[in-house]
């Protein structure tokens, strides 16, 4: 089928584009290649989805660009829709609030719009497990509330879900979204940890370790993110009519009246930090040399999640180690910067 897919110069979109392709999809890859961070790998994934010819569609534009978004919508008539682009950044958000406003917010109304004057058969978009914020009840389940963002990206990430439901109650707009937990891999993006640790470690250069270490992350890899992306795709939510507004729910990520759904997508276990540290000295044959920091604004000291609802639904639960993964990663980095 043609799937219109955000973010495609991005990290996850990249590598949701190349899925799609090698099923037999045709994709059409929406992104504007921001400069947020380093644009020539962005345009090197690019450059590697337009091998696959007519199979990918490149429309460079912004999502907020209503006017322009619509004209793709109009000329290529997706049957369903995956928006993976969006401001990243736990921290960059305290920098830069605008950009979560303009990307997360006004671009993710566009997308909706797009959706719902074409009637699209299904919309999933991505989440983030910082919509949790300061929870500390672990593991994090969708049945957990969400009323306490710590970041603005997290705030943005959260107004997404809320809109996406109203959409899904007043326009029978199919929606789900995917709570993702700290991905990484090959083609990863360059301002998150696993990125930034690499390049510093092989220039002899001190890591910088926040919260003194003591942090955890539910470490998920690409291309388990991207099989739940592609498994969630063909499984169109439908309402639930026993559903009742009078009664307390048990799982407010599910159906309800609306065709919608919520999941977590991780690796369902905490890793903590400088184990994290230690498998990719590992994979280098190099020590880190560590600079001890403070807990940053937004950051939260632990994620993990519960991704059984993922698994009861759609018999996919992701599984590769943080061995295996950070070894992928390791293999890709020193290639394409032939280091």
């Amino acid at each position: 089928m043609i799937v219109l897919v955000t973010g495609t110069a991005g990290f996850i979109g990249y590598h949701t584009a190349e899925r799609l392709i090698a099923r037999g999809d045709t994709v059409i890859g929406v992104d504007v290649v921001d400069p947020y961070y380093d644009v020539r790998l962005k345009e090197a994934r690019l450059d590697r989805l337009r091998r696959h010819g007519d199979r990918f569609v490149e429309a460079r534009i912004d999502i907020a660009d209503h006017e322009a978004l619509t004209a793709v919508f109009d000329r290529h008539r997706p049957a369903r829709v995956i928006n993976l682009a969006a401001q990243a950044g736990v921290r960059y958000s305290v920098e830069n609030p605008g950009a979560y406003v303009h990307a997360n917010l006004v671009g993710f109304a566009s997308v909706l719009e797009g959706c719902r004057a074409h009637k699209v058969e299904h919309l999933v978009y991505a989440s983030t497990s910082s919509v949790y914020g300061a929870n500390t009840a672990m593991p994090f389940s969708e049945d957990q509330g969400t009323a306490h963002p710590m970041s603005l990206y997290a705030a943005s990430k959260r107004a997404n879900e809320v809109i996406a439901h109203s959409y899904a109650h007043l326009f029978a707009l199919p929606c789900t979204g995917l709570r993702f937990f700290t991905v990484y891999g090959p083609w990863g993006r360059p301002d998150m940890a696993l990125f930034k640790f690499t390049r510093a470690i092989l220039a002899g250069e001190p890591i910088e370790v926040f919260n003194q270490g003591d942090m955890q992350r539910d470490f998920t890899y690409v291309d388990d993110i991207v099989e739940g992306i592609v498994r969630v795709l063909d499984r169109v939510p439908e309402p639930d009519p026993s559903w009742r507004a009078d009664e307390v729910q048990p799982n407010p990520g599910a159906s309800g009246i609306a065709p919608f759904r919520i999941y977590n997508i991780g690796r369902g276990g905490p890793v903590p930090l400088m184990a994290y540290v230690r498998t990719l000295e590992a994979c280098l044959g190099r020590e880190a040399r560590i600079v001890q920091r403070p807990m940053q604004p937004g950051d939260v000291q632990a994620t993990f999640a519960d991704t059984s609802a993922l698994a009861r639904d759609t018999g996919y639960a992701p599984s590769t180690d943080i061995d295996e993964g950070v070894r992928r990663f390791v293999d890709w980095y020193q290639d394409f910067y032939k280091g």
